[in-house]
């Protein structure tokens, strides 16, 4: 389904931008750095400015350049811009399972995000930390049930351990490119049909989920 890091001149079929979003400190650059440089930092220092990293995968037989972005520290001041948001197909709201408080503010987190970003956008809750299995501080079911309710996708991660930060990412990049998918499908009947108005705007609409469609994904774990 996904290769590892792109070649430099392969020829780009889509651009997907995914946001990282959460609390200070629970792991968001160290989930970055994994996902995109197969690195992690023990003495990793607190994001200062904009950062962004890009990672090519193959979906599909489409190269899909996944490009994520990192709060860059502006999340300690409350100050995460709608700039921030735009254009954002995905999100990862990330809470570190060993403090209560980052997973209390996962609504707040939501709210804001539903509050800038695309209606359609895809969005997974990420527990993280889940080597420090002793200091656990939010069962998997609670924030299993949360993530049900919400429509969310949810899983448990260890930037540290690299348990789950590849298939973390990689199903929130595949459900974009599902979504994607089915707008194509949509505006293409509507052309076909002579009705081309759909494809004036960014706004498509996307067939409705089958009940107990695509969330299975919320119940994996470590």
């Amino acid at each position: 389904m996904a290769n590892k890091h792109g070649e430099f001149n392969q020829k780009i079929d889509y651009v997907f931008k995914v946001v990282l979003i959460g609390d200070s400190a629970v792991g968001k650059s160290q989930l970055l750095a994994r996902f995109s440089r197969n690195e992690f930092s023990l003495d990793s220092k607190a994001t200062i400015g904009v950062e962004f990293q890009t990672r090519t995968i193959t979906i599909d037989h489409k190269t899909i350049k996944a490009q994520i972005w990192d709060t860059a520290g502006q999340e300690r001041y409350r100050a995460v811009t709608s700039a921030y948001y735009r254009g954002a197909v995905g999100a990862m709201l990330v809470y570190d399972m060993t403090k209560r408080q980052s997973f209390d503010h996962v609504v707040r987190w939501l709210d804001e995000l539903r509050g800038h970003a695309d209606k359609n956008i895809v969005v997974m809750l990420v527990g993280n930390k889940s080597d420090l299995r002793t200091l656990r501080a939010i069962p998997t079911e609670d924030a299993k049930e949360f993530a049900q309710r919400e429509n969310l996708f949810f899983m448990e991660t260890s930037a540290l351990e690299s348990t789950n930060v590849e298939t973390a990412f990689l199903n929130v990049l595949t459900e974009i490119y599902r979504i994607i998918g089915k707008k194509a499908l949509v505006a293409n009947e509507s052309e076909s049909s002579g009705n081309s108005s759909l494809l004036k705007g960014t706004d498509i609409a996307i067939p409705p989920e089958p009940t107990g469609g695509n969330k299975s994904l919320c119940c994996m774990s470590t």
